[in-house]
């Protein structure tokens, strides 16, 4: 009885082990036929056992890798085929600027043409963003930004400047001041972004064309900073998305509202900096117009209805970048120096700031370098960290620069070598 029992027991496990084969050949050749639609009976099912949940485990993984070539958009010949990336595109090789044309949108610049990697996303760039043209061809455009080689599909690319979406009028301010014939207002339209964050909207900039013979093309915002009268009573939000201030400065950090424009110190003669900031605005202004760049003045005259959010949005909308003249509370002569965009995670990722902080900076430090050029005493480093209202809605390169503070020289010797020295840095950040 043992050695039949023994025999029946070895001519199970033969049987066993020859249906297993049997049952791996079948699968591998359904497999390989293409058939999807086959289900093997229960004992087949129990038979396969690991061999089975293998086979599927491996299916499983190729159609998660289609699903996800699908998805790229790379071209799919089999089941298990991974993606490969496209050769490296030949360009025409181009030397001038180009414009972002989203419609209002923006746009990710790349460091490789491939858009189904999202790692190599080095920004985005907003609508009509100013840009350098390294090459070009029917699908991507090649760049230079921030150093680096990028690329944006041509499709979002134009050669010439997008309009700028203001409100102009022609005709002489509104707000009384004598100027220039081919000087334009241009008022703040509510249907701009952030607009709703603006409480003192009433007043009216002024925007001129240089009537040189070599005209740039590129309009500067100049904005002589405080000048509005019950500016100080008024609050406006700080940041667009409702977050406190991350620095403290006129305004604590902590706040989540601002005066819309503060009154500004007094020198220690006893002039008002809103008086200087205007009598800077205007030498600047003459000097811009002779060197061909167009101006936008925020404020002509000693008092203009606009709240520092209304200034950056005409700023944003009629302009190629916003500076705002200011001087320092302290008594100690100090000399310039910008406030740049403070290094703070969440500040850094905030719109529109996330977009935009560093040509804020790269803007301030060509700046600090024209004053410097020109003999002007520079504070520290050059600049100072601060969290401003200005910088929080600027979708424009976009700077407060501290010309000096209460015991600096103001007269029109030391204000037109500012002057000088704001140009050149000006002509520094566009040739670059």
């Amino acid at each position: 009885m043992r050695q039949r029992g023994g025999a029946e027991r070895a001519k199970t496990v033969r049987m066993f082990f020859w249906k297993r084969g049997v049952l791996a050949a079948a699968m591998a050749a359904l497999i390989l036929s293409g058939c999807s639609e086959y289900e093997s009976s229960e004992e087949l099912r129990a038979q396969a056992g690991t061999e089975a949940q293998a086979d599927g485990e491996v299916q499983a993984a190729a159609e998660v890798r289609t699903s996800k070539q699908t998805e790229t958009g790379a071209d799919i010949s089999g089941r298990s085929q991974s993606r490969t990336r496209a050769a490296v595109p030949e360009f025409e090789t181009v030397s001038d600027r180009v414009y972002v044309n989203t419609e209002g949108g923006s746009v990710r610049i790349r460091s490789a043409c491939d858009t189904a990697d999202a790692s190599n996303i080095l920004a985005n760039v907003p609508d009509g963003t100013s840009l350098s043209r390294t090459g070009k061809n029917a699908d991507w455009t090649r760049i230079q930004w921030e150093g680096k080689t990028g690329y944006i599909s041509t499709a979002y690319i134009s050669e010439t400047a997008k309009q700028k979406k203001t409100q102009i009028s022609a005709g002489s301010s509104s707000q009384g001041g004598a100027i220039a014939e081919n000087g334009r207002q241009v008022l703040l339209d509510p249907n701009w972004d952030y607009a709703e964050f603006a409480k003192i909207t009433s007043g009216t900039a002024v925007l001129y064309q240089s009537q040189t013979a070599e005209r740039k093309n590129l309009t500067i915002c100049v904005n002589a900073g405080h000048g509005t009268k019950g500016g100080a009573s008024v609050k406006t939000q700080c940041h667009p998305d409702g977050s406190p201030k991350v620095t403290g400065g006129t305004t604590g950090a902590g706040a989540v509202t601002a005066a819309a424009v503060s009154g500004g110190m007094t020198f220690d003669d006893g002039t008002p900096e809103s008086s200087v900031t205007l009598s800077m605005a205007l030498i600047l202004k003459d000097k811009l117009l002779a060197k061909g760049y167009d101006v936008l003045m925020i404020r002509e005259t000693e008092d203009v209805q606009l709240d520092n959010i209304a200034r950056t949005l005409i700023a944003n909308n009629a302009s190629d970048c916003h500076i705002a003249l200011h001087w320092d509370s302290t008594s100690s002569n100090k000399g310039a120096f910008y406030m740049s965009v403070p290094n703070n995670v969440a500040y850094r990722n905030m719109e529109p700031v996330k977009s935009n902080w560093q040509k804020h900076n790269a803007l301030g430090e060509s700046l600090v370098a024209g004053l410097k050029e020109k003999g002007v005493k520079i504070f520290s480093g050059g600049s100072m960290e601060m969290d401003l209202t200005q910088t929080s809605y600027s979708t424009v390169p976009s700077v407060d620069i501290e010309l000096g503070d209460k015991a600096s020289d103001h007269s029109q010797a030391a204000l037109k070598q500012l002057a000088d020295g704001l140009a050149a840095g000006i002509d520094q950040y566009f040739a670059g």
